[in-house]
């Protein structure tokens, strides 16, 4: 029992401790949040009919990559060219020669429309997201040579991506200010996952109603998605002039498991403005790229896992901390996944023997001895901060997908605390033997379901 002790109260001081700083990290961005709504800084904006089908100002690149995406690809194409009324935009889509059936199925969802450009990768597949975008990025170029003219902004999307119609035209507006404009990401409730899909909505409505109106309002470096998101053309030129002088063969690092991520923050780095926007329809629909996330627990880790190990292990490697006391706080937020993933294993960890203990306890064979001031201390604070961060969690899902949904994101932590522990772990291991010389394989989500072919779609 002694030993049995001493395991308790260092994991509770290691697990308190830290789940404290955290608590008050979060609540700085609430507080910040609270401040911006107060002063209606963090309004959304909205977009009239009129508006949304509006010519645009200059010619739109979108880039979709696509690897054994023949359930999803041709959703997206046909959705996007009816969605989207302008005409002034070509839709580039990456594939490969050794998958026929991607080729087949963005060919004969194409039909013949000259704003779609199916491009087919010189090498064998499947390669890296960041390569083959960035064979589409030099298609892009070609085609700017050979008809003397030039895009004025590049949208990224993936394959299996449900746009809205009045995106170009806020990517159009936003873009005469900025060099760089995400949108939010609205995962679609999965009625066959309504715990691990579920899970995508309720972070992503947290993440992307707050934590990036946070970001934005206070000019800290806005990372990109890898969908919903816009880049004026020169600034896009400046990244690739960059990075081919490191080397690469276009603006995205092949190496990178979140090229993404990690292009938006380059757009700070160049100088450029970056902006993430809400904007609602006339309809009042949130102007957002939805999507079908993973549905099973496996795919969960695996995506999460890609999450983590580029964002905070090579983010780290690759992009250091930035000079600004924003940028140094968000890109903090940004790592602390390994972190919180040791954090709650050993939470958990506690949880199982603190049962183990009150079993003991209801026997009459031991009596817990009483942890002190300070522990009870901090105790009292993650208690606080368990049920704040439930409150945050039930009303931003709420807000989003409805009060069910809202009521489910509370009983959803537990999974999301688990899909992010094994992610964690699985994370570090990839990222320890890199180190030792294995090379990073980019974990690919499979998608076998398209939010247009749902019940509801459209």
């Amino acid at each position: 029992m002694a030993w049995l002790e001493l395991i308790e109260r260092e994991l509770l001081l290691f697990s308190a401790f830290w789940f404290a700083i955290g608590a008050l990290d979060d609540m700085a961005v609430d507080a910040v949040w609270v401040g911006l709504k107060l002063f209606s800084r963090a309004k959304e904006g909205g977009i009239s009919n009129r508006e949304a089908r509006a010519a645009l100002q200059g010619q739109a690149a979108v880039l979709i990559a696509a690897w054994q995406e023949e359930q999803v690809i041709g959703h997206t194409i046909r959705h996007a060219l009816s969605a989207w009324p302008q005409q002034d935009y070509t839709l580039y889509i990456g594939c490969y020669g050794n998958d026929p059936a991607t080729v087949s199925a963005a060919m004969s969802a194409a039909a013949g429309d000259p704003r779609v450009r199916v491009v087919i990768h010189g090498n064998a597949g499947p390669t890296t997201k960041a390569d083959c975008l960035n064979r589409l990025y030099a298609a892009l170029c070609a085609d700017e040579r050979r008809a003397r003219a030039r895009f004025a902004f590049l949208v990224l999307h993936d394959s299996e991506d449900m746009v809205h119609p009045a995106e170009l035209a806020v990517y159009d507006r936003a873009l005469q200010s900025a060099d760089y404009v995400q949108l939010p990401v609205r995962p679609e409730p999965q009625p066959w996952s309504r715990w691990i899909g579920g899970h995508y909505c309720d972070e992503f409505a947290e993440a992307h109603g707050k934590a990036l109106v946070v970001r934005d309002a206070l000019g800290g470096g806005i990372p990109a998605a890898g969908v919903g998101c816009a880049f004026a053309r020169a600034m896009m030129e400046r990244i690739a002039r960059r990075r081919m002088a490191e080397g690469y063969n276009g603006p995205f690092a092949c190496e990178c498991l979140t090229e993404d991520y990690e292009l938006g923050l380059l757009v700070r780095d160049e100088g450029g403005r970056s902006r993430f926007l809400r904007v609602r329809d006339e309809a009042g629909e949130l102007v957002a790229t939805r999507a079908f996330f993973p549905g099973t627990l496996e795919s969960a880790v695996r995506q999460k896992s890609r999450w983590v190990l580029g964002i905070a292990f090579q983010g780290w490697d690759r992009l250091g901390w930035g000079n600004r006391l924003c940028d140094v706080w968000m890109v903090l937020r940004d790592r602390r996944g390994p972190l919180a993933a040791l954090i709650m294993a050993c939470s958990y960890s506690l949880l199982l023997i603190e049962g183990f203990v009150l079993l003991l306890q209801l026997a009459g064979l031991y009596q817990r001895p009483p942890l002190g001031g300070a522990l009870d201390g901090m105790l009292a604070v993650c208690g606080g901060a368990v049920l704040w961060r439930a409150a945050n969690r039930f009303a931003f899902t709420t807000a989003e997908y409805g009060v069910l949904e809202g009521m489910m994101a509370v009983l959803r932590v537990p999974v999301a605390n688990i899909i992010a522990i094994m992610a964690g772990r699985r994370a570090l291991e990839r990222y320890v033997l890199s180190l030792f010389g294995r090379v990073l394989v980019w974990d690919k989500t499979a998608h076998d379901a398209h939010p247009v072919s749902a019940p509801g779609g459209q």
